[in-house]
């Protein structure tokens, strides 16, 4: 990742943002992906538990006209459509978080602290710190600390059937320890997972690196507690004060979009915003960025965002970032049912850039793991908006006739889903309703979520529904088009190039080579072969 100076052309080996590019005129643009329809099906499975997906995005564009990407490494490129992250992608070599290799991490902890700990989740959904001993790849840290980690992941946890090995986990290795550190980070996610290997999102994130945004490093790990079998987990970097500092060398604040949470403006008192963000880092809380960035783009009019919003955010990256939201085909992102995002303010220029967080729904992949037929811990499941509850025998429907009642979004039939009918258990079963106030989009350009009216947006992200900023981005002409030749301009760089190929193949690789006794090779194949599919649909 490279800083964000236009007028300087970047390593060609760190990144892959597309070269000096302007928002083309209308009869330039790429052709456009679709980005509504996910918003809605993402939704009726929150209701009713089950995988709506209407099936593979768009084909991808190869050629923008605008721009030409010889091969991967000889790409010339720039920040035009990255944000202001200076991290380049080999920092990571010879530390923790070096992706050439499978590393370890065995926990150590008391048994009735934890089973306090997990006492004290199941009846209050509070998550409280435990000491613990940690050693990473053969270094031992004492009293650190370590909490679950996660919203919907952690639904199943029960004080009598949760083993510790399989819950996903923040380990803070300065909690109770000042000073504790390894290689400069001091936090470690341990991931659930869709998915045996966790390939799907150990390859978005590194593809959202490759495109220059701002993202988390990931490793593969041995991860094992109280001398259990060793397990095969995904970790990644916790946004915090050292990864701001590395990612973006500049001063800043960095704000946490909770999933209960939205993007509206609640008022000028900070205290309307104690559910919906949390402040990660700065030395003083400080609310008032966020709270002017959220009223402008809830209450400016039309003619007002259109002309101002590059004042308030890095209007070229928030393009790049929903282009490659679509390019994983992550309906879980801004505007999902986890309201999944960090918003961060850079004190110097004084805007906004939005930071991607959980991949782990990537590429299809669905809640439980159906979309990949991976196993693991479990997906990062929705949350059931207020008041909703699954009807009496609808945990599991199997069902594929539509219920009386039901419609599918304007303009889209049966006959049109890939093999011609709906996928399994796509549909609403008898009894079941949509939350009030939800209606299906139309589906037919990317600012049509669902919610959104006169550009105004709708409902945020615990409601599954659209998010105001990106719906009133894709529905203002001259950010589509920023959107149309981010989409097509990455496309070509990180799909048509063979460069996700790449990635996929690198990882499969490590895990085959190192962890084979975790997860078989025909396992990592199988998931890495569904990915590469996804770079050609």
């Amino acid at each position: 990742m490279h800083s964000h100076d236009p007028a300087q052309p970047t390593d060609p080996d760190t990144s892959l943002a597309p070269t000096h590019l302007t928002a083309p005129s209308a009869d330039l643009r790429a052709p456009r992906r679709t980005r509504a329809p996910r918003r809605w099906f993402a939704l009726t499975a929150t209701v009713v538990g089950a995988t709506l997906a209407v099936g593979s995005l768009a084909a991808c564009s190869t050629s923008t006209g605008s721009t030409t990407v010889e091969s991967a490494a000889e790409t010339s490129t720039s920040s035009r459509w990255a944000d202001s992250s200076v991290r380049s992608t080999d920092a990571a070599n010879g530390t923790v978080w070096d992706s050439s290799s499978v590393h370890t991490i065995a926990v150590e902890v008391d048994e009735a602290e934890y089973a306090a700990m997990l006492e004290t989740f199941v009846s209050t959904d509070e998550k409280d710190w435990i000491h613990a001993t940690v050693t990473i790849d053969g270094t031992t840290f004492t009293d650190v600390g370590l909490r679950l980690k996660g919203n919907s992941s952690l639904r199943s946890v029960s004080t009598t059937e949760s083993e510790p090995q399989d819950l996903p986990w923040l380990i803070r290795l300065d909690k109770f320890v000042d000073g504790q550190e390894l290689d400069g980070s001091t936090d470690f996610v341990v991931r659930s997972s869709s998915t045996q290997t966790s390939l799907n999102e150990a390859v978005a994130l590194e593809l959202f690196d490759r495109a220059g945004l701002a993202t988390q490093q990931a490793i593969a790990t041995r991860f094992s507690v109280n001398g259990s079998a060793e397990t095969l987990r995904l970790t990644i970097e916790n946004p915090d004060d050292a990864w701001e500092e590395a990612e973006f060398g500049t001063d800043g604040i960095l704000y946490k979009a909770e999933s209960e949470g939205d993007y509206s403006y609640r008022g000028d008192d900070p205290e309307s915003y104690v559910d919906v963000f949390d402040q990660e880092t700065g030395d003083v809380e400080n609310l008032e960025p966020l709270i002017e960035f959220l009223q402008f783009i809830n209450e400016s009019d039309d003619a007002t965002f259109a002309a101002e919003l590059s004042d308030h955010l890095d209007v070229e990256a928030f393009a790049s970032y929903l282009a490659m939201q679509d390019l994983v085909q992550n309906f879980d992102d801004i505007d999902g049912p986890g309201n999944n995002s960090y918003l961060r303010y850079d004190t110097e220029s004084e805007t906004f850039t939005v930071v991607n967080w959980d991949l782990n729904l990537a590429f299809g992949q669905s809640p439980g793991g159906a979309g990949m037929g991976g196993g693991g811990t479990g997906g990062e499941r929705p949350e059931l908006p207020d008041g909703a509850e699954l009807p009496d025998g609808t945990e599991r429907p199997d069902g594929t006739e539509r219920p009386d009642g039901v419609e599918l979004p304007d303009g889209v039939e049966p006959g049109g889903f890939p093999g011609g009918e709906p996928p399994e258990g796509m549909e609403l079963p008898d009894g079941a309703e949509l939350p009030e106030g939800t209606t299906p989009p139309t589906g037919t350009r990317p600012g049509d979520t669902q919610g959104a009216q006169d550009g105004q947006g709708g409902r945020g992200g615990s409601m599954g529904g659209s998010n105001v900023l990106s719906s009133r981005f894709l529905a203002t002409e001259e950010f589509t088009a920023l959107y149309d030749q981010a989409l097509a301009d990455l496309t070509e760089a990180l799909y048509t190039s063979g460069t996700a190929d790449e990635i996929v193949s690198t990882w499969a690789d490590v895990l085959t080579d190192q962890a084979g006794d975790l997860v078989d090779a025909s396992t990592v194949e199988s998931e890495a072969a569904t990915l590469r599919s996804a770079f050609t649909s």
